[in-house]
């Protein structure tokens, strides 16, 4: 992991779990550390794959509405694969194919509720 990543979520995070956990050694700060920041991915590509989804399944483009869960998927995958390329570019962050997978999962657990929800609200939505 890399600690410039990790610095800049430091400021907030660390103090929060210093004051929940006081007498946790730093291993276990650091564990916590790297938890939250890798959840908060896995949510922010759901919460991007929800807009997407929203986007799509309204569109005025039959295509997008037609294949709005296919469509969602690629954005979700194009957007997590352009933001860890751009990662590796920076000297002090790596990109990481594994961020790309946890990324990729947290938009696509989103498309699957989704795709469940509009399955049971009208039959004739799906795929």
């Amino acid at each position: 992991m890399s600690q410039a990543s990790m610095s800049n979520t430091s400021r907030f995070i660390r103090p929060f779990l210093i004051f929940l956990f006081p007498n946790a050694p730093e291993a276990t700060i650091d564990i916590y550390h790297l938890y939250i920041r890798k959840s908060a991915h896995f949510i922010e590509y759901a919460i991007l794959a929800f807009w997407a989804w929203r986007a799509f399944r309204n569109s005025s483009k039959e295509f997008l509405r037609k294949y709005w869960f296919a469509v969602s998927f690629l954005t979700v995958v194009s957007v997590a694969s352009i933001d860890e390329y751009n990662q590796s570019l920076n000297l002090t962050r790596t990109g990481s194919i594994y961020d790309v997978l946890l990324d990729v999962s947290g938009g696509l657990a989103m498309i699957l509720l989704l795709w469940l929800f509009t399955k049971k609200q009208s039959p004739s939505n799906g795929f």
